[in-house]
């Protein structure tokens, strides 16, 4: 068997085509492509070749996954239940936990810090349901408390929220506004406070 043509993909040019006999085997990365030192003209065996290919299909889940983490920070838990649902193998899950891991793309306290700032600036919410929201994320309770606690902004946030809220016809009414709050996690007591003040 041997290595005919690797060609640039049109659509993805970070990956390219390896054809063998002239017909097309499988894709690799270029950081891939890199690794294997794979050329035009090459011999490969029939498992070379099956080898190739399993790290074929892992190289793409494995670029997928920075994909999906390229739209936003993510924790380790997301990235593990996303590779899961790409049928990563447990050798390949590991491998690529660790690998990012070393690279400080999974950081759980890095994203637990993000995350809040984030839910402060463009949805403020109460405490509670930020901590509910984090553990959904696996995120440890530690880490929680800690990215809370330096963002402590529960009076500041509600106060916006009933700002917000107030602009809306169906919250003019103290006692639907005060359910609405409740709903969100914040304390009756600090509800009151909130809409004394507005």
């Amino acid at each position: 068997m041997n290595i005919t043509a690797i060609k640039k993909q049109v659509k993805n040019p970070d990956r390219y085509s390896i054809f063998i006999d002239s017909k097309y085997s499988f894709s690799l990365s270029s950081q891939a492509l890199l690794e294997t030192k794979l050329i035009t003209g090459q011999e490969l065996s029939s498992s070379e070749v099956k080898k190739y290919k399993e790290q074929a299909s892992d190289d793409k889940i494995y670029n997928a996954c920075l994909n999906y983490i390229a739209r936003r920070m993510r924790s380790k838990y997301e990235i593990e239940s996303y590779l899961r649902r790409k049928n990563a193998s447990p050798t390949l899950l590991d491998n690529t936990l660790n690998k990012l891991s070393e690279k400080g793309i999974i950081d759980d306290k890095k994203f637990a810090q993000s995350y809040v700032n984030d839910r402060n600036l463009l949805k403020p919410t109460s405490t509670r349901k930020l901590i509910l929201e984090l553990r959904s994320k696996k995120i440890a309770e530690d880490i929680i408390h800690q990215a809370i606690d330096s963002n402590n902004l529960e009076q500041e946030n509600l106060k916006r929220v009933v700002e917000q809220k107030r602009r809306q016809n169906k919250y003019q009414d103290n006692t639907k506004l005060m359910q609405y709050l409740a709903r969100q996690g914040y304390n009756y007591g600090d509800i009151k406070d909130a809409l004394a003040d507005n």
